[in-house]
């Protein structure tokens, strides 16, 4: 494989450089790579991480998982892009200093178009996404959720529309679900399809990958940002070897002795019906926010699952959830606003997982 400055080699792994975008002080903006290439034939993987410049654990994992002796018994080869916003990173931001919005909101999209012309973070992810449109058999992104969030995999709704028909979506789905399972972590399902497309999330790297290339791809949710959490990261490239022993890139005999096996010390779902995800519930009263649930509580309807209390610390409202499900994450700070999330959950999903991409926002899908 020849991409960015790397030209891969059988038996090895090899790391260089692929050429983002130049830059107006001189130079260009670069993203590390690294290409591990087997000695026998087989499916090429795709690994990012860090398309969200403080997400340290996610960056950990994909240069973890490219160890020097990956090459080794390897049918295929693994394509490691670590870093996908170096700007952010920089910065230790979220976001990179080409724009204050989402990074991962600008890949293609073939079923939208735009009178606006592309800017620079724009043209950056369509380039990175022409590269692994183009050879991808499986994408794994790598992300962090928020501090004290449970580690889980986003499994995204396969779309079908323009790009796809029903059928060719459900055999893609099915791709798709083996995937996530490969991984060890709590599978949800992403939000329903009018708030999937409403939220651009058909434009984010694993959504674009799926929707537009037809490659199946997952986003795995590495605990909180900023800090390298070594249990999660250790769990993360379990994860990833995981995937590579699903697609048959590596047989299970072949995993080193020091990686564990998918899903060993991940805390597992409270519950046993399929779920998605929910930025649920939220308050209607503004103050400090006093949560009573912890991450991976298991919750019905109704049940309260924080205070909001004022500074002087009487509580004047209780907020309660609508959902049955569980808690992946509370949200960060202690103010809340009108309107504002106290909680991350997966809740009860009874929707489908293929959907039509013009789906009704009022139908459950």
């Amino acid at each position: 494989m020849n991409l960015g400055s790397v030209e891969s080699e059988p038996g090895a792994v090899v790391r260089g450089w692929f050429e983002a975008t130049d830059l107006p002080t001189g130079g260009t903006e670069r993203l590390p790579l690294v290409v591990a290439e087997g000695e026998s034939e087989g499916p090429t993987l795709w690994l990012t991480g860090g398309v969200h410049g403080d997400e340290a654990t996610g960056v950990a994992v994909a240069q973890d998982a490219m160890r020097g002796d990956l090459a080794e018994g390897l049918s295929g080869t693994v394509v490691c892009v670590p870093v996908v916003n170096p700007a952010g990173l920089r910065r230790n931001a979220r976001q990179s200093y080409y724009g204050d919005d989402d990074p991962n909101r600008y890949f293609p999209d073939p079923e939208s178009a735009s009178s606006r012309p592309p800017g620079v973070q724009e043209r950056i992810d369509e380039r990175l996404y022409e590269a692994f449109a183009e050879s991808a058999d499986a994408l794994v992104d790598l992300h962090t959720a928020q501090i004290g969030s449970m580690p889980f995999v986003i499994r995204d709704r396969v779309l079908y529309g323009e790009r796809r028909d029903e059928s060719a979506a459900e055999e893609l789905a099915a791709e798709l679900d083996r995937l996530a399972s490969a991984c060890g972590f709590p599978v949800l399902t992403e939000y329903p399809a009018a708030e999937y497309v409403e939220q651009a999330l058909q434009r984010s790297t694993a959504g674009a990958a799926l929707n537009a290339a037809g490659v199946p791809a997952v986003t795995v949710e590495l605990g909180g940002h900023s800090v390298v959490e070594e249990d999660v990261r250790a769990a993360g490239v379990a994860g990833v070897y995981g995937v590579l022993v699903e697609l048959g890139m590596l047989d299970a005999a072949d995993v080193p002795d020091d990686v564990d096996d998918p899903g060993a010390g991940v805390p597992t779902a409270p519950v046993d019906y399929p779920v998605r995800r929910a930025v649920h519930p939220r308050t209607e009263t503004a103050g400090l926010v006093r949560h009573r649930v912890e991450p991976g509580d298991a919750v019905e309807s109704g049940d309260a699952v924080a205070d909001v209390v004022t500074p002087q610390g009487e509580r004047i409202d209780t907020v309660e959830t609508e959902h049955d499900g569980y808690v992946v994450a509370r949200r960060e700070g202690l103010v809340a606003y009108e309107g504002d999330p106290v909680l991350s959950m997966a809740v009860r999903d009874d929707g489908d997982l293929v959907v039509p991409r013009d789906a009704d926002a009022d139908s459950g899908e």
